[in-house]
């Protein structure tokens, strides 16, 4: 079980208030330790009502995001990331760059091992675009892992 102590810092995991901003808000994310951080382990988010905005058009963007990450010290707690996922909901930008800002954000965050994020977005104009961005830790095997996955991503 986790401390107090442990647990500070987390806010909008049991809140009563929850805001749900729609502007985009990188601050709503929140972290806590791992405790396993010599484990090596997979930690996937599947968010299947991703919205945004064309920053053109301004019409709504519909994607499932994916979200794949082995951590090292500090974990995304997983209420935060909706809320911060949500906050693109007004958000104007093309479909590569939510899924590099997302990815940086998280990175910021945790500081990762390796990290990587897919958007699958619904056709619009008869297309599908399904951006994918990853990172992995420089100097480590994982920067390794980062360049072979993204090569090979879209063969699984």
């Amino acid at each position: 079980m986790r401390t107090p102590s442990e647990l500070h810092g987390i806010t909008h995991l049991g809140s009563q208030g929850t805001e749900y901003r729609a502007d985009y808000a990188p601050d709503v994310l929140e972290a806590f330790d791992n405790k396993h951080p010599d484990n090596d382990y997979f930690v996937k988010f599947v968010c299947p009502e991703f919205t945004g905005l064309c920053p053109i058009t301004g019409q709504p963007d519909f994607a499932t995001i994916i979200i794949r990450y082995i951590p090292a010290q500090k974990m995304v707690e997983s209420k935060s990331l909706k809320l911060y996922l949500f906050s693109f909901r007004n958000h104007g930008d093309f479909h590569e760059d939510c899924i590099n800002i997302i990815m940086k954000d998280l990175i910021a965050l945790m500081d990762p091992k390796y990290i990587e994020v897919f958007g699958e977005f619904t056709p619009r104009g008869g297309i599908a675009i399904h951006p994918f961005a990853n990172y992995g830790k420089p100097g480590t095997r994982f920067e390794e892992l980062a360049r072979e996955r993204l090569f090979f991503h879209d063969q699984q």
